[in-house]
This record gives structure tokens, C-alpha cells and sequence, in this order.
């Protein structure tokens, strides 16, 4: 029990969110998809941090993996050879991502509407709109979404068209508009699902991503989903989590959640008592989750 205190605090000091302090400046912040193809900022994935406090213990790459090590083998002894009993996974940036960028996308079907900005620019009022507060609500995803993407797409592209917004909407919901971020994936999930690895999508998206999920035919891949317009709690918030872990029926320590935003997926993953790595660092392929996990593919 000491070994483990010892093993959970170390970890706990380079990647909780309290007080954080960047030790080591990763690339500038890059641009992830969200539920309607569109892109926001977010954290860097390679920032490695650590509470600021009068002496903070300062973590070597090695001595770390040793730890991460020495942590998982504890695990896989409380648990027959397994470090958890559950994976929960984010839908866009980390299952799936938009085939094409949302700015040229929003132009396109927009140009027989009368849409005449950039791409450029497009993007760039879309940034505006979307880091302002969505005052109509406190969850932006709310039922299907419509007043927020309506919202968004007008002030993206100057063009408040109920056709065009439908058309762009809809064009959503589609194959064509998405796709798997790993082309493995059905094969690793098919591997944790017989090793008795339970699986749920855990993602902050309107009532689209049940059908999204449909017409990639991956949605039969996963024991439960929590998204956060039927919850109604968006990632961070651990309630998100917490809902996926029962659907599932296992306790928030016995999940890891992996997802590709330092925030909403690692932070709010371990407020909720699960673990959480980082898609793009801690682990880059679900291939890779699954052998951390224990489970071979």
C-alpha cells in the first residue's frame, strides 16, 4: 500500500490540474475537432507539468516511465493481468476526426448561399464565436444543438440561411464527413471486449453522435455512451464521467479514460477517480492502449 501511495503521488504531481506550472514548453497550441467538424484550440500535448510549490520534485523522463511501470504491474495483480476493468474513449480528436476542414467545408456548401469569405477568415470568426459565452444556456450542446451551431455558423460565415445552416448541419451527420482516427480500432476494441474490458464513449456532442456513430458502424463497438447533451454535463466536469461509469456498472478507479484534450479529458477524467492518458502522448494508437491495459492484439 505504501509502494502504491508512493507511485499514485508521483504521478498525481506531474499531471493534476492544481497550481499547474509548465516545465517544458511543447509546440504552440494546435487545432482539434469538435462536433460539427470544427476546430478548437486547446492545450499542447507535450507541456509536462507540475504543482507549483515551495520544493517540487522534478521527475525524470526515466524515473517516471519506471513509475508508470511499476504502477500498472500493481495493477495488473489487483485485477487478474488487467490494469482496468473499463476503457472510456472521446469521440472527436481521439475515436474519430472530420475528413475535411471545417472552413473549407463551411465555404463550399456555402457558396451557392451567397458565402464569399476566405477560408481564412471563416476560421478566424469562427474562433471568435466559439471562445465567447454561449449566454442562452450553460452547456452549449444542449438536445440536438441547433440555437448554438446556429449561432456559430452565422457568425462564422455572415450568412444566416435556415437552408444553409440545415444543409451544413445535417452534412454532419453523415459518413462522408467523418472518419477513424485508427483503422485498427475495430480489432483492438473486439480484443479488450473478449478480454472482458468494458467500453464507452465519453464525448461533449449534441444528439448527432448516436447516429454519427451509426453510419461508421461503430457504435455496436461500445457497451455505453455518455454524451453530454443527453447528461447534461460537459467534459470537464466529472459528472460525464461518473454517468459513464455506471452505465458501465464498475467504480471510477477501476477506468482509465484517453482522449486528446489536457483539459476536459485528463483533468476532468481524474476529478471523477478515473485514470486518464493523453491520445498524441501517453499513447498514440489503441493498439497501444490495449497492451497497456494487458491485453494483447
Amino acid at each position: 500500500m505504501a509502494a502504491r501511495t508512493r507511485i499514485v503521488r508521483s504521478l498525481s504531481n506531474l499531471t493534476h490540474k492544481p497550481k499547474l506550472q509548465v516545465l517544458v514548453n511543447g509546440p504552440p497550441d494546435r487545432i482539434r475537432g469538435d462536433p460539427c467538424g470544427i476546430p478548437v484550440s486547446s492545450f499542447s500535448t507535450a507541456a509536462a507539468v507540475s504543482p507549483v510549490e515551495e520544493s517540487p520534485e522534478i521527475v525524470s523522463g526515466s524515473k517516471l516511465s519506471g513509475l508508470v511501470k511499476e504502477y500498472e504491474e500493481y495493477r495488473r495483480g489487483l485485477y487478474g493481468g488487467l490494469t482496468h476493468k473499463a476503457l472510456l474513449v472521446d469521440a472527436v480528436g481521439t475515436l474519430v476526426i472530420p475528413s475535411q476542414p471545417m472552413a473549407q467545408i463551411y465555404r463550399q456548401i456555402g457558396e451557392k448561399y451567397g458565402v464569399d469569405y476566405s477560408e481564412a477568415e471563416i476560421l478566424k470568426r469562427y474562433r471568435w464565436a466559439y471562445e465567447q459565452p454561449w449566454g442562452r444556456s450553460r452547456l452549449r450542446y444542449v438536445n440536438d444543438g441547433r440555437p448554438f451551431w446556429q449561432h456559430i455558423v452565422s457568425s462564422s460565415t455572415g450568412c444566416a440561411d435556415s437552408q444553409y445552416f440545415e444543409e451544413l448541419y445535417n452534412y454532419y451527420t453523415t459518413k462522408k464527413a467523418w472518419h477513424l482516427c485508427d483503422p485498427n480500432a475495430e480489432k483492438v476494441f473486439q480484443a479488450l471486449r473478449a478480454a472482458g474490458v468494458k467500453l464507452a464513449v465519453v464525448s461533449n456532442f449534441d444528439t448527432r453522435l448516436r447516429p454519427v456513430l451509426r453510419a461508421l458502424n461503430c457504435d455496436h463497438w461500445f457497451d455505453a455512451i455518455a454524451v453530454s447533451a443527453e447528461v447534461e454535463a460537459e467534459k470537464p466536469n466529472p459528472t460525464i464521467f461518473l454517468k459513464a461509469c455506471e452505465l458501465l456498472r464498475v467504480n471510477p478507479d477501476d477506468a482509465v479514460h484517453v482522449g486528446d484534450d489536457r483539459r476536459n479529458d485528463i483533468w476532468g477524467a481524474r476529478d471523477a477517480g478515473c485514470d486518464a492518458w493523453l491520445w498524441g502522448s501517453d499513447v498514440n494508437s489503441f493498439k497501444e492502449v490495449a497492451q497497456r491495459i494487458g491485453v494483447e492484439v
